[in-house]
């Protein structure tokens, strides 16, 4: 899937007040984060608050979104759901859409499968569905090691790489390191994209991407140009960004953010916090360090 590349933008899903979705909200969006240049989206993951998505609200999100795109880039369909079965259901509603990928968490709540289980988890799922398989590898309690993955890419031909996710560059970079060149590693490690890349990350797909559109875009051009002060900068000033938004409501933070670049993305769904006054003043003063919003 050489058509996955670059910044890859976990855009955020829209509700209102009483917490319905708002599909007339995703144009606005899609059209604002391909203005700023990004690559490819992906609906329906962690900031896009997947996870609180009955299945008809799944599909149609997925469906206006593809719909929006109309070919433009590609679409990554993020799945979270806690059974096989579950996961094969919403990989089915999603498969004629032309998505470029499934997204897909390693089961979320408490009880870990062991690794073989695991491995079946994803040759059941690709072998229902007949689309390609990103690991969404963040889950702190089901965490799949180098080793694992590895592993699961090996003897699941489907499973075409992973969203490497938490803050461990070490983890990170064993796997960048030992990956075949077929695989590819996508980093969501916000606060450290500029690293990532020059490890040999093919691309990311991050909250961050979502906030910041544009420095993420300029970001991911200077380090593929080797214009390293540039690189250094962008990453300097984003790292406050993350620091703004990588928190228990991130969703609604990063809405935030976007809201104060003037796209209307509706609210979080409950029970996700929304943004306290003193969050949307991070939020504000990290997007006036990046030339987002004016500075005070």
């Amino acid at each position: 899937m050489s058509e996955l590349h670059g910044i890859i933008s976990p855009f955020t899903t829209p509700f209102d007040e009483a917490g319905s979705i708002d599909l007339s909200l995703v144009s606005g969006q899609v059209e604002w984060l391909l203005e700023n240049g990004v690559h490819g989206l992906a609906a329906g993951g962690s900031t896009g608050e997947g996870h609180a998505l009955n299945r008809d609200e799944y599909g149609a999100l997925l469906a206006e979104t593809v719909k929006v795109v109309s070919g433009r880039i590609p679409v990554v369909a993020g799945i979270i759901a806690n059974s096989t079965d579950e996961v094969i259901a919403r990989g089915k509603l999603v498969r004629d859409l032309g998505v470029a990928a499934l997204q897909i968490t390693p089961p979320s709540y408490l009880f870990r499968p062991d690794d073989d289980s695991m491995v079946r988890h994803f040759q059941e799922i690709h072998a229902a569905c007949g689309i390609s398989i990103l690991i969404y590898n963040v889950v702190p309690w089901c965490y799949l090691s180098p080793d694992l993955l590895l592993r699961i890419m090996d003897e699941v031909p489907g499973v075409l790489g992973v969203k490497q996710s938490a803050g461990d560059m070490k983890l990170f970079a064993d796997l960048v390191r030992r990956a075949k060149p077929a695989n590819l590693i996508f980093s969501a490690v916000d606060a450290l994209l500029y690293p990532s890349y020059q490890l040999g990350a093919p691309g990311s797909i991050a909250a961050i991407l979502t906030a910041a559109p544009g420095p993420s875009v300029k970001l991911w051009d200077a380090v593929h140009r080797q214009d390293w002060d540039t690189a250094r900068d962008l990453h300097e000033r984003l790292m406050p960004l993350w620091d703004a938004i990588g928190q228990d409501n991130m969703p609604s933070l990063c809405k935030y953010a976007q809201a104060l670049q003037g796209i209307d993305v509706g609210l979080s769904r409950r029970p996700t916090s929304p943004a306290t006054a003193e969050q949307k003043e991070h939020v504000r003063r990290a997007l006036a360090g990046l030339g987002l919003v004016p500075g005070s």
